[in-house]
């Protein structure tokens, strides 16, 4: 499973703009050790992704981050915009096809450059673009999970009040969410402490770990969190949910919305109840902190739900951020069958 760096968006909007994000790329790529040959295709990846942006929809965004799995390290790059869209996705990932008067190489060279790769489009809507370039041009081991999220403050802020994490226990994956009151560094030292108890206690049941979470944020202006452990012995999700951070399962298509209470972890933690669901492989979870509109729906994206979680959580943060609040959501699934 990766571990995830923070997440920085980039604007793009003008040239310049696929410069300072090809820049930031590259700094990423030293960061992580990534020899030339690597951070040149990183470098071109971001300049192929953000041109396309530029050409197509005249502006969006750029989400980079490090990533770490098996001891490899990765930098994911997620290209979001609102253009017209692609009707044929498999028709524009051919070289030489192209909409805007290019050459059309530009999806089929980041196809070919990214040890992972996947594309959601719709016309009229935009392009999500998901990429990974592993350091050591291979990636890391195929894994029964898939993680996506995407985890960024209100404009004008670099600290997140928001925060997640995710830990594999024995038989267990906990996933630990946490918004801090407000935003800026004072939210980020209330919600980073709590998120990390998913890496560090992931075997413990979701009312333990909220316990501990209480704990631990005392003094600190307190946050909402939703904790989520999945048991795979005992097929079921445990879930508990203090104040406002959304959550539901998706399963068989079927929808089934998370249920939190009112409170504040590390200050007026009034009640603590752990509902526990059903869960088979397949299945998917969604957390999201009140920074992303609850009034979504995945029905009005056509095969969203199949992609991979991270265009699941790059297409809700594009439509549904409220931007006047750091913005979190993160999306984890359980493959059908084991790889």
């Amino acid at each position: 499973m990766n571990k995830l760096g923070r997440q920085v968006s980039h604007h793009i909007g003008e040239s310049s703009e696929i410069a300072a994000a090809r820049r930031a790329g590259n700094e990423l790529a030293r960061r992580v050790g990534f020899d030339e040959v690597r951070a040149g295709q990183l470098a071109l990846v971001i300049t192929e992704a953000a041109t396309n942006i530029l050409k197509h929809a005249r502006e969006g965004e750029i989400l980079l981050r490090t990533l770490a799995a098996d001891g490899k390290f990765g930098v994911e790059v997620i290209a979001l915009d609102r253009g017209p869209g692609m009707a044929n996705i498999a028709l524009r990932m051919e070289d030489g096809v192209s909409t805007a008067g290019t050459y059309g190489v530009g999806l089929g060279a980041i196809r070919r450059l990214s040890q992972e790769f996947d594309v959601y489009s719709t016309e009229d809507l935009g392009t999500v673009l998901m990429m990974v370039v592993w350091g050591d041009g291979v990636g890391a081991a195929s894994s029964d999970w898939q993680v996506g999220a995407v985890c960024l403050p209100v404009a004008g802020e670099e600290a997140c009040g928001d925060a997640w994490d995710i830990g594999m226990g024995r038989s267990s994956v906990a996933i630990c969410t946490a918004d801090g009151l407000g935003h800026g560094p004072d939210a980020a030292l209330a919600s980073d402490p709590a998120v990390v108890l998913a890496s560090q206690r992931p075997d413990l049941s979701a009312t333990s770990l909220i316990a501990l979470a209480h704990e631990a944020l005392r003094g600190t202006r307190g946050a909402a969190m939703a904790i989520a452990v999945i048991d795979e012995e005992k097929g079921q999700l445990g879930f508990v949910g203090v104040g406002n951070i959304a959550g539901c399962i998706f399963t068989d298509g079927a929808r089934r919305h998370l249920m939190s209470h009112n409170g504040i972890v590390g200050s007026n933690l009034r009640k603590v109840q752990e509902f526990c669901h059903p869960w088979e492989p397949g299945a998917m979870v969604i957390l999201h902190s009140d920074g992303i509109a609850t009034r979504w729906d995945l029905d009005s994206y056509p095969g969203l739900v199949f992609r991979h979680p991270s265009l699941i959580a790059a297409v809700l943060y594009r439509d549904f951020a409220r931007k006047r609040d750091d913005a979190m959501v993160v999306v984890v699934r359980q493959r059908s069958t084991h790889a």
